[in-house]
């Protein structure tokens, strides 16, 4: 069995490249067409350019916790959003209307590069009109940073106003509330009205012990209208006491907002392009680059197209070939014999099923 197994797995290879030499011409004709294509491609269209910029931005990445991107992945981080940024439809349409250069053609040709692990970046376009090069570069790295940090600060600054607002609508409910009442900081009237009650039942407790009745009286009355005017501030205070909650609430939220604000500021100097960008000389591309890099990949997927062919040719071919009528049953010498399409033909049938039996007996 392990014979059979062995030889019928020659038989295989065999036939494989049977069927390769048999298709020959399409296996080698497919992928060199493509290739000449693609080589005519390269070196019959017109000369490219490019350059690179260069986005140091150090500053920007780690450091403190108030930072965007901090932390063990804060590099490839920061790399992943600028490169989403410079592809972003926003930054594109806004690039393309500072240098006139179609959105397409922008996105065709930019290409961003994380310089290793580091937090620097490299951005190459490549256009066949050289005098765009350096000014897309110039516009997409300013583009791309105020859309990263920049935008921090608008976000900030709004934050700043809500923050505001919620403080001037607190400190209104407040005044409002002790224009309806008529008393001002109730909250400090009752403390110091307990204060002044604590003291006047000092006093008359000092008058008593020398027999002064007159001064320990007026005391008593003094105490009296003291705990009058807790009686009557006493119900208001929770009310009053909420709203100086909310306007202690909304002052820190807008000291934090602030902070926010003042933090923003400082990455978005830090992200002036001016400081973290440099573009480098342009230059023409290389064709036999420009081939390499086209050429190659074209010949491999011409050759996966050529064996795709070949293979359903094949199927095709026994396909038609299994639908012929089948040669059992033709007349045929004793021990049969093969035919021209290797198709084995058995002897013809004489005797019939009965007769058979009746020879037997």
């Amino acid at each position: 069995m392990k014979q059979r197994a062995v030889g019928s797995g020659r038989v295989e290879i065999v036939d494989y490249l049977r069927v390769a030499r048999r298709r020959l011409w399409l296996l080698v004709g497919i992928p060199l067409v493509a290739g000449a294509a693609a080589a005519l491609v390269v070196l019959l269209g017109p000369q490219q350019y490019a350059a690179t910029s260069y986005v140091a931005a150090p500053a920007l990445v780690g450091g403190s916790a108030a930072q965007q991107y901090t932390g063990t992945q804060a590099a490839s981080q920061f790399a992943a959003a600028f490169a989403a940024a410079v592809t972003s439809p926003q930054v594109v349409d806004q690039v393309s209307a500072d240098t006139g250069v179609p959105a397409d053609t922008l996105r065709d040709g930019l290409a961003v590069k994380q310089v290793g692990a580091s937090s620097q970046l490299t951005v190459t376009y490549t256009a066949a009109d050289r005098s765009t090069v350096d000014p897309v570069l110039a516009a997409t790295g300013k583009r791309a940073l105020a859309f990263l940090f920049a935008s921090q600060v608008g976000i900030a600054t709004d934050e700043v106003k809500t923050a505001t607002d919620e403080l001037t609508t607190a400190t209104r409910a407040i005044n409002d509330w002790e224009k309806a009442n008529k008393v001002s900081q109730p909250d400090k009237l009752y403390q110091s009205t307990l204060q002044e009650i604590a003291s006047l039942r000092q006093q008359q407790l000092q008058m008593q012990a020398v027999g002064n009745t007159r001064g320990a009286n007026a005391a008593a009355e003094s105490i009296s209208a003291g705990q009058k005017r807790l009686d009557g501030l006493g119900p208001k205070l929770p009310d009053y006491q909420a709203l100086i909650a909310q306007r202690d609430s909304a002052a820190s939220a807008l000291a934090s907002a602030r902070q926010r604000l003042q933090q923003a500021r400082a990455q978005s100097q830090a992200a002036d392009p001016e400081k973290v960008t440099s573009v480098g000389e342009v230059q023409p591309v290389s064709r036999v680059k420009a081939l390499v890099g086209l050429v190659l990949p074209v010949l491999g997927a011409g050759l996966l197209l050529a064996v795709l062919l070949v293979a359903v040719l094949e199927w095709l071919s026994r396909s038609r070939r299994a639908g012929q009528p089948s040669a059992v049953g033709r007349a045929a010498p004793a021990g049969g014999r093969r035919g021209g399409d290797d198709t084995v033909v058995l002897p013809a049938v004489t005797a019939s099923v009965p007769e058979q039996h009746s020879r037997h007996r």
